[in-house]
């Protein structure tokens, strides 16, 4: 398989609702199916979203025929539950979505897996923003240098977890937010990749 390159939000966005219609009904859309999904009559701007799919190496396309669209490898999604940020209980979404996790994160199915939108930058010098998704993989451990999503008595957040002499802290990447020494924890997941909000 080729490697695939990152996509826009509107990219995405379109990939999703051809793999939500093969889903469905079992075969690829054709470009006017695609141009309906897309709300408009326009089938070169289907042509043009299809083409950038397969340049990115997400779609691939076979012989002249009407439906020639295929993925190139089953999709992997998990769900948006919700918004974190430090030092206050996750926001869960009233709808939670399902999101596409970009080929380059590898998720072991075995375990479960969900999404979260960042709130603050209390992780920026770790390349974590604020509008961010990070991937979790749901468990209820951690090693030490885990960056874990963390359920304090003050709330939810996401941090490095680190043990020092028998004691427990949570410590942010940027220096501008205090080491967090938390008197109850508990551990929601790992952090295991990251979806950049603007791509």
């Amino acid at each position: 398989m080729q490697n695939q390159k990152p996509l826009t939000k509107r990219r995405k966005e379109v990939l999703t609702l051809i793999l939500k219609f093969i889903a469905e009904k079992g075969y690829s859309p054709s470009l006017r199916e695609i141009a309906g999904l897309l709300n408009t009559k326009n089938v070169s701007t289907a042509q043009y979203f299809v083409n950038e799919l397969h340049a990115r190496g997400y779609l691939k396309k076979g012989s002249r025929q009407e439906r020639v669209i295929t993925p190139v490898s089953k999709p992997t999604t998990v769900q948006l539950l919700g918004m974190i940020s430090a030092g206050a209980p996750i926001e869960p979404l009233e709808n939670p979505e399902e999101i596409l996790v970009p080929s380059n994160i590898k998720i072991n199915e075995r375990y479960p897996h969900y999404a979260l939108k960042i709130k603050g930058d209390s992780m920026i010098d770790m390349g974590i923003l604020d509008n961010d998704i990070v991937l979790v993989r749901h468990q209820l451990t951690a090693d030490n240098g885990d960056v874990v999503v963390a359920i304090t008595e003050k709330g939810a957040t996401l941090k490095v977890f680190r043990r020092k002499g028998g004691k427990i802290f949570l410590e942010p990447r940027n220096k501008n937010y205090p080491i967090i020494s938390p008197k109850r924890l508990e551990i929601r997941g790992r952090f295991i990749g990251l979806i950049r909000s603007n791509i």
